[in-house]
């Protein structure tokens, strides 16, 4: 998606991108006199026929003729919304969804007014950006991934032993998700509580998709994620990878926008499971699919006479059986549901109608 220029075959309209910083304070403002000219642009490659989610409507703002012409372009994409309104947000900077065009760009929304940006390493898209005053704390399963340490641990031995409960390990995780996501290529994948984007960063430099959006709560888990992706020598500034915060049950994407979302190992951490599928649900284009990994409450090996004990000890988090994250999902909306157990482990997909 990032590109110079973007060229509709099917005509001779022709949009420049002007890569520029632009200056927050002022952002989007314009005198009364300015007029804004709208239309949209398809792009002829059969990737955004297959994926409207991809297409971009381009915005220009024509300076009043009393002035030296000249014209700021605005990116208004499909892929980010605002987290209030849920309304396509306008875009000011590079376009593309890469680490450098994120940053180096501002976003708006223009029906509640509200500015967004990446100023520290990510872009944040929670309710709560930018508020001076308030703090939102969310409950420990949440909190805890917001810790320093807990994210720098992450991929430094706490993932690794996810296979004392059947998990199969990251490689072969990615594999079996791949297989799921077939019908998703060349179209956005979201990466829903990404953690510190051990998986967001296979997808992006599987170069199987239009852009790969890793997405947390955790700032500390997002800024981990930027320092491996600093430090590896097989990312550069186009990759098409982005790293946003927003709640799960508060997706920043407009309805039926996104083609893929994972979730690795966490819907158990979710405050509401609930909620949240509901979410990807609603973000999901028809034919969307999701795919999600977590911790079964008990696995089918579990004595009976241990399972109420084991099942108190973790009252904290949302442990679910095998056929309670089937009833969730079918309940959200979603159809075609399958899943496979190892154990403890259970990987799961499902698919928007």
């Amino acid at each position: 998606m990032a590109m110079a220029a973007l060229t509709a075959s099917s005509s001779a309209i022709t949009l420049i991108n002007k890569p520029f910083l632009p200056n927050r304070s002022s952002f989007f403002s314009s005198n009364s006199h300015s007029r804004l000219l709208q239309f949209s642009v398809s792009a002829s490659a059969s990737v955004h026929l297959r994926y409207p989610s991809t297409a971009i409507r381009a915005v220009a703002l024509e300076s009043d003729l009393n002035e030296t012409p000249s014209i700021d372009e605005i990116e208004e994409t499909q892929v980010f919304a605002c987290p209030v309104c849920y309304q396509p947000l306008m875009r000011k900077g590079p376009s593309g969804i890469n680490l450098q065009a994120i940053y180096r760009s501002g976003f708006k929304c223009g029906q509640c007014n509200k500015t967004y940006s990446s100023k520290d390493e990510y872009l944040d898209l929670t309710v709560t950006a930018d508020l001076d005053d308030y703090n939102e704390v969310k409950p420990i399963t949440t909190e805890l991934f917001r810790s320093p340490l807990v994210s720098f641990l992450y991929e430094r031995g706490w993932r690794q032993n996810f296979k004392r409960s059947g998990f199969p390990g990251p490689d072969e995780e990615f594999k079996m998700a791949e297989e799921y996501f077939k019908e998703a290529e060349g179209g956005v994948l979201v990466d829903v509580s990404c953690g510190s984007g051990l998986f967001s960063r296979k997808f992006a430099q599987s170069g199987k998709y239009s852009g790969v959006i890793a997405l947390d709560y955790s700032e500390n888990m997002l800024r981990q994620c930027n320092e491996f992706i600093k430090n590896d020598n097989t990312f550069d500034s186009s990759t098409n990878i982005a790293l946003v915060r927003a709640d799960v049950s508060r997706l920043p994407f407009p309805s039926g926008s996104v083609d893929a979302v994972h979730a690795g190992a966490a819907l158990h951490c979710w405050p509401s499971p609930t909620n949240a599928i509901a979410e990807i649900c609603r973000v999901l284009r028809s034919g969307g699919v999701f795919v999600g990994t977590t911790f079964l409450r008990y696995s089918p090996s579990t004595p009976w006479i241990i399972r109420p004990f084991q099942s108190r000890i973790l009252q904290n988090y949302n442990y679910l059986m095998q056929d309670e994250i089937k009833d969730v999902c079918t309940s959200c909306g979603l159809t075609d549901y399958a899943d496979y157990v190892q154990d403890s482990f259970i990987m799961f997909t499902a698919r928007k109608p």
